[in-house]
Order: structure tokens, then C-alpha cells, then sequence
């Protein structure tokens, strides 16, 4: 996310420019692309801090293989008698390192090690830590034919059973913006939902028509969605060399980065600006073109529904005129679910997460912090006091950890 903030934060002002600058980035070849397990995730930002960590892959049904990592306490008390299995599910144009940013003691993926849980570590994909396809290349256009709703009904049902078969427990899942929408849409479908002992949702997004992030709302407005995949640019990829310089050049002597996050995601009371930097070693992770323009309909249009491919395609695809929606009242009622959200969070407004409250069949443990922002529920500097405890509280009090 504050890789995308500080690309789009570029002084442009025409749509050709843009477009231009879309095809340079997406067509130049990138920096950071897949590690091996051997030089993955847990070698470079977790196994550092002393907590155990163990890389895994995982296909899902339409073949691409995701990357997880499964992380213990460092006191070794987790190591033979593990608590109940969370699941990290990271926001867009993020992966799972965006877990482990911080301190140990300011990061939700440490914290949760050291309190017992059995942590972890989704990485969806397309992005650094997940490791392709069994038949396409990151080059063919068909590798990044997907959006959020895929990242749901495919990348998340496949983790959840591969957990599942690993722990013979339920999962707890969290999830952060994007992983919010994919949780949600995941819980709707049966055999997913019952492989779930719970869920914990920061800054939850189903419906996104009360936006109110400027720069979104121009870039909708202006339909770039729409140019860029007409113009046949299916990866959004931020670490290509040229991306890369272009960030660098706007982080340091033209423009303040963690200002420029208030453009996308409003304000936010509590990011370290300092630590901007050391993210940028992590972050951004590419996404496909697709998810974005599904991400701009739902604004556009006001629904939690399925991609909108038209009438007709929508025809050919879904047998009926216009895309189904996901229907929250199917989330079982007696999932337990908590939410923490912010009055400055100018993408999960407060009106579309009440409009999502509305449609749920119970009522979720609530979370209200009046001055956080999108990005504070992940990278808040009080986040563990001002959240993370509450949250905490909130698995420790369904103190359940059962298979089905």
C-alpha cells in the first residue's frame, strides 16, 4: 500500500502520461521476484528476530502455487504443543512480511507467536513469497486473468484446507483491507466457512461506495482501470527497475511519502513515517490490472457482487445478466466474528462497514477507534494497546479450538 501511494503520488497531469509511464512500469523487468524457500520469507525477516519458521507451498485449484510460513514463539513454548492456527491475510499490494514490519513487540505476526498461537503466513497469488504457476509464466496475460473474488473462492479456500490437513484444527483467520473482502466472500461459500473457528477483520471492506480517498476517487472518476486494461496491461507491478527510481526520486527531496498515504487511505494518526524506508525493502508486491478494475466497479456500482464482465460475458460466465453478488447473511450465524475499524479511515468508510454489519446474520465484537486510519490498524505505533490486545481478547474469550 505505501509503495502505491508514493508511485501515484507522481506530479502527473494528463492521462497520457500516465498511461505512458503504466507501460513502462509494467513492461520493464522486475527487481524483486520469486525467492526460494531457501531465501524466503522466514530467512529473511522472521527467523532474524529468534522466532522458528518453516516455508511451505501449496497449489490451489486452478494451479498456482502459494507460499505460507508457519511461525512459533520464541521461548520455544508453541514448539511441541501448538494453540490454535491463525491465518494472516495480507491487503492489497501487500504479502505477508506486511505482518512482520515492526518490532517483535509491535508486529500482530510476533505478538501472536509469543501469545501461543500456532501463526500462519498467507501469501496470495502474484506476489514475492507465493511461487507461480504449474503451467504459466508471469509473462502470459492468463496468469494475472484473476481479482479479489479468485484471492477468495480459490488462494484462501486452498490455505485454509491445507492448514486444516496440517493441524486437524480450525483456522482463525485475520485479515487487513483486501484480506477483509476475500474473508468475508470465503465465509458466504460452506465448505470453506467450516474449516473456520473465527475471524478478525481491520479495516473491513465489502462495500466501497462511500470512498472518500481523493486520489481514488479521481482515478476512478477518470476510469483509469478501464485504459489500462484496454491498453492490454494485465500486471501492476511497482519493483520493476523503473518503478523502483521513480519512488525513490518522490520519496526523497520532492514529496513527503507518508503524507502522500492520506490521498489514498485518509488520515492516520499513528504511522511512523521514519520506518517508510525499511517497508519499501518489503513493499510493494505486485497484483494483476483485473483486480484493481473489479476493486473500481464495486465503487462505481455499490455491490459486493462477482466481477462485472458486461451483460453478455456476464451471460456466458455467471448464466444471468448481471454478476452474483456475495451474500453476507449466508456467513453462519454462529461464526464469531470481531471488527476494529476507524472514524479516518477514508476507504473501509463508516458507512460501508455499518451497511455490513447490516447484512451479517450476527452481531460481530466491535472495535471503534475514532482517529485511526486504514493504514493504523496494521502499523500503528500503539497498535498492540490501541488493538492487537482487544483483538486477542477477543480469541481468548471464544476459547474454542476444535475440528469438524
Amino acid at each position: 500500500m505505501v509503495g502505491q501511494v508514493i508511485w501515484w503520488s507522481c506530479p502527473m497531469r494528463t492521462p497520457l502520461i500516465i498511461t505512458l509511464l503504466l507501460l513502462l512500469i509494467s513492461t520493464t523487468t522486475a527487481n524483486l521476484r520469486r525467492d526460494s524457500p531457501t531465501n524466503g520469507l522466514c530467512t529473511q525477516l522472521i527467523e532474524p528476530y529468534g522466532y522458528p519458521c518453516s516455508e511451505y507451498i501449496t497449489q490451489t485449484e486452478d494451479g498456482y502455487l502459494l507460499g505460507l510460513q508457519r511461525v512459533s514463539s520464541r521461548s520455544g513454548i508453541v514448539q511441541n504443543q501448538k494453540g490454535p492456527p491463525v491465518l494472516l491475510v495480507h491487503g492489497l499490494f501487500m504479502a505477508g512480511d506486511a505482518w512482520f514490519l515492526d518490532s517483535q513487540e509491535e508486529s500482530l505476526g510476533f505478538i501472536l507467536a509469543d501469545h501461543g498461537f500456532d501463526v500462519w503466513v498467507a501469501n496470495v497469488r502474484g506476489t514475492r513469497w507465493s511461487h507461480g504457476h504449474i503451467s504459466l509464466s508471469e509473462n502470459d496475460k492468463e496468469f494475472w486473468d484473476w481479482t479479489w473474488q479468485d484471492l477468495a473462492l480459490y488462494d484462501l479456500a486452498e490455505m485454509t484446507r491445507y492448514i486444516f490437513s496440517m493441524t486437524d484444527s480450525k483456522i482463525y483467520i485475520v485479515g487487513h483491507s483486501q484480506g477483509t473482502i476475500m474473508s468475508l466472500a470465503a465465509l458466504t461459500q460452506p465448505d470453506i466457512a467450516k474449516r473456520v473457528e473465527g475471524a478478525a477483520l481491520l479495516s473491513p471492506i465489502s462495500y466501497l461506495d462511500h470512498v472518500s480517498a481523493p486520489l481514488v476517487l479521481r482515478m476512478v472518476k477518470m476510469r483509469l482501470d478501464e485504459v489500462i486494461l484496454a491498453l492490454g496491461i494485465h500486471e501492476l507491478n511497482f519493483k520493476s527497475e523503473l518503478g523502483t527510481h521513480i519512488m525513490d526520486i518522490m520519496c526523497h527531496g520532492h514529496l513527503e511519502c507518508g503524507d502522500m498515504l492520506t490521498s489514498i487511505t485518509g488520515g492516520n494518526c499513528c504511522f511512523n513515517n521514519s520506518r517508510v524506508d525499511f517497508y519499501l525493502k518489503y513493499e510493494p508486491h505486485p497484483s494483476s490490472s483485473k483486480n484493481l478494475n473489479h476493486l473500481f466497479q464495486m465503487i462505481r456500482q455499490g455491490t459486493f457482487s462477482m466481477y462485472d464482465y458486461g451483460k453478455w460475458k456476464n451471460l456466458v460466465n455467471y448464466g444471468k445478466l448481471q454478476p452474483p453478488t456475495f451474500d453476507l447473511s449466508k456467513i453462519p450465524k454462529s461464526l464469531p466474528l470481531w471488527m476494529g475499524y476507524g472514524g479516518a479511515d477514508a476507504l473501509a468508510d463508516v458507512i460501508d462497514v455499518q451497511h455490513t454489519l447490516n447484512e451479517l446474520p450476527s452481531k460481530p465484537y466491535l472495535l471503534y477507534l475514532e482517529q485511526y486510519g486504514h493504514i493504523d490498524f496494521l502499523l500503528s505505533v500503539n497498535c498492540k494497546q490501541d488493538v492487537y490486545d482487544n483483538m486477542m481478547g477477543f480469541f481468548n474469550s471464544n476459547g474454542k479450538h476444535s475440528s469438524y
